[in-house]
C-alpha cells in the first residue's frame, strides 16, 4: 500500500481520539489521526511522526492525517484502515501461504450481523478472513487488542459460526511495523475477546499473524511470525 504525498512531523499531544496537535515546519497544525485506539506507548509528546497530505482533498477539514511514528528506530504504521488493503493485495499476488490460487475474492462481505473483511473462494472451498491490525508492541512482543473490542468478539463468535455452517474461517493479525517476534492476546486489556479468539482457534478457526514492511510512504505484508494464544 502506497501513499502518495507524505511529511515528517513532531508529535505534540492528542486532544481526542480523532485529532492530534503536531509540529510540521515549525508551524503547529491540527492533524486527523487515522487510529481511534489508545496508542498511549506510541503518541509521546516529541516523537516523529509521518503525514499524509491530503490537500488534493477539498472536503477535508484537516490538511494532514497522521499514518506513522517512530517508536526509536522502529517505524509503526497506525493507519488502522491499512490493514484490509496490506492484506487483500498480497492475497491478489499469491504472497501469502496459506492462500493458493484463490479463484474469488472480495471486501467487505456481511454474513449474519457482522461484516468480514475478506470473502474468498477456491475450487474447492468458501470462507471468510476477519483482520486485526496491531500497532502494540512492547520487548519484541506484539499484542492485540490496545482498548477492549466488542464489536471484535462478536465477529470472532460469528466467524466460530461460519465455520461451523461448513465455510473456512481465518482472524489474520496484521502487525503493523517489523520487528516483534511474537504475537499475543492482551488478555488484561480483553479478557472476552481473548477468549473468544482461543475458543474460535480450538474450533476450527485459523489464526493467523503476519509482521510488516513499513517505510514512511508504504506499508506491505511481511512474513508469519509465531502466535502464543496463552
Amino acid at each position: 500500500m502506497q501513499y502518495k504525498k507524505i511529511v515528517e512531523g513532531i508529535f505534540l499531544k492528542r486532544p481526542n481520539r480523532f485529532i492530534a496537535q503536531v509540529l510540521i515546519d515549525g508551524k503547529e497544525e491540527t492533524v486527523h489521526v487515522k487510529n481511534t485506539g489508545r496508542c498511549r506507548e506510541l503518541l509521546i509528546q516529541g516523537v516523529k511522526v509521518i503525514l499524509e497530505d491530503c490537500s488534493s482533498n477539498l472536503n477535508r477539514k484537516t490538511r494532514y492525517s497522521l499514518i506513522a511514528v517512530w517508536k526509536g528506530d522502529m517505524l509503526v504504521n497506525m493507519d488502522s484502515q491499512v490493514p484490509n488493503q496490506v492484506v487483500y493485495e498480497a492475497l491478489s499476488k499469491n504472497m501469502i501461504k496459506e492462500f493458493t490460487d484463490l479463484d474469488f475474492i472480495k471486501r467487505e462481505v456481511s454474513y449474519e450481523n457482522s461484516r468480514f473483511d475478506i470473502y474468498f473462494e477456491d475450487e474447492s472451498t468458501k470462507g471468510f478472513i476477519e483482520i486485526k491490525g496491531v500497532t502494540l508492541e512492547n520487548d519484541g512482543v506484539a499484542k492485540f487488542p490496545d482498548a477492549p473490542t466488542e464489536r471484535g468478539t462478536r465477529h470472532v463468535h460469528e466467524m466460530i459460526d461460519a465455520v461451523n455452517h461448513g465455510y473456512k474461517g481465518y482472524v489474520f493479525f496484521l502487525i503493523q511495523m517489523k520487528g516483534p517476534k511474537v504475537f499475543k492476546l492482551n488478555w488484561e486489556m480483553d479478557k472476552e475477546f481473548s477468549e473468544a479468539v482461543r475458543l474460535a482457534s480450538k474450533k476450527g478457526v485459523e489464526i493467523l499473524a503476519y509482521d510488516s514492511v513499513v517505510g514512511a510512504d508504504y506499508i506491505t505484508l511481511g512474513k508469519p511470525i509465531r502466535i502464543d494464544l496463552e
